[in-house]
């Protein structure tokens, strides 16, 4: 059985495959404007003529500083929504379905003037040093993923992301080491991220699903560990997630107890641990370009989808390649254009 090739249904999704573009920022709004590009329409549209699946686009931000640098993208006003309709409308027409993941790069934001974050705690001493958000701003902050995300819906998107890995906003407020405030958002570091997964599940449709990336562990010397990330994962599956998209790591410096090993599949296994303490779909990711590498981990039932990253930055068709090479059937998986190449 080719379980690459199998589709998968949840809810209201429907994706062809299991595989899954992963969102890679791509440095290249223009006029420090966050909006989409031509460069991005290829980038997307020939992903989606790839076969992938389910294609995630890129980490797009809820206000102008809240972007890692200033030409990521956004979606902080009505002007950006028609730009990503296009390229959504395009990919869909190719089978793949489509998602925006909506975030926030907290006290990542290299370009922010002054990055904001849960605490006066900086990445590293090549970091600007965040000023830490008011109880009301952080309030209002979830107000601004909220419109972000109804921006996104009206885009046209068949599902959406919220970025809760890799040190970025929601990260840093469940981030034993990186939020030290002293109010609720302090007390119960799993709020912020359910209150922002309330508010976007408030204007979703009722049959749309919610993914939500996570890093399962971090890194830095002190770093919270899996059972930590279970914890508050099991927090943001009550208030509305339905996949969990596991990552790990991007909060800070790497320190000297817990390392990434950078060895092909070496993340699966936290997504495995997951899907099993959870009891729900996850996507793996971390090197598995390997098409039997990510055939095996759906097959040994480690996650339900496989995201694959640098693998479709080298190849824009690995979708349709890795297809090729585990089962040798195409048909049905290329355009028929493309077919008699085959």
């Amino acid at each position: 059985m080719n379980h690459l090739n199998t589709p998968f249904e949840l809810k209201s999704l429907s994706l062809k495959n299991r595989i899954v573009m992963p969102p890679m920022c791509q440095y290249s709004a223009l006029a420090k404007d966050g909006m989409p590009t031509d460069w991005h329409y290829v980038h997307y549209v020939s992903r989606a003529v790839g076969g992938a699946g389910l294609i995630i686009i890129e980490m797009t931000n809820v206000e102008p500083d809240g972007r890692i640098t200033d030409h990521c993208l956004g979606l902080w006003s009505d002007e950006h929504t028609p730009k990503f309709a296009r390229i959504i409308k395009e990919a869909q027409k190719y089978g793949a379905k489509v998602a925006i993941q909506i975030a926030h790069a907290g006290r990542k934001a290299e370009d922010a003037p002054q990055p904001v974050g849960p605490s006066t705690i900086a990445v590293d001493n090549t970091f600007k040093t965040p000023r830490a958000l008011t109880t009301e701003e952080v309030k209002a902050m979830v107000l601004k993923y909220q419109e972000a995300a109804r921006r996104a819906l009206e885009a046209g998107v068949d599902t959406i992301e919220l970025h809760g890995a890799h040190g970025y906003l929601i990260h840093q407020f469940h981030s034993p080491g990186i939020n030290n405030r002293d109010d609720e958002y302090g007390k119960d570091l799993s709020l912020f991220g359910v209150e922002v997964i309330k508010a976007v599940k408030e204007i979703m449709p009722k049959d749309m699903p919610l993914i939500m990336r996570v890093s399962a562990v971090e890194y830095m010397d002190g770093g919270y560990d899996v059972d930590h990330m279970i914890e508050i994962a099991s927090k943001y599956k009550a208030a509305g997630v339905d996949v969990f998209h596991v990552s790990t790591g991007g909060e800070g410096p790497v320190g000297t107890t817990r390392k990434p090993q950078y060895a092909p599949g070496y993340q699966v296994d936290f997504a495995k641990a997951l899907k099993d303490a959870l009891e729900m779909p996850v996507i793996a990711v971390g090197m598995l370009d390997d098409p039997q590498l990510a055939e095996a981990t759906l097959a040994e039932g480690k996650a339900d989808l496989v995201a694959v990253g640098r693998g479709m930055l080298k190849d824009p068709y690995w979708a349709v390649h890795a297809l090729a090479e585990v089962s040798g059937v195409v048909e049905g998986s290329v355009p028929v254009q493309y077919e008699r190449a085959y």
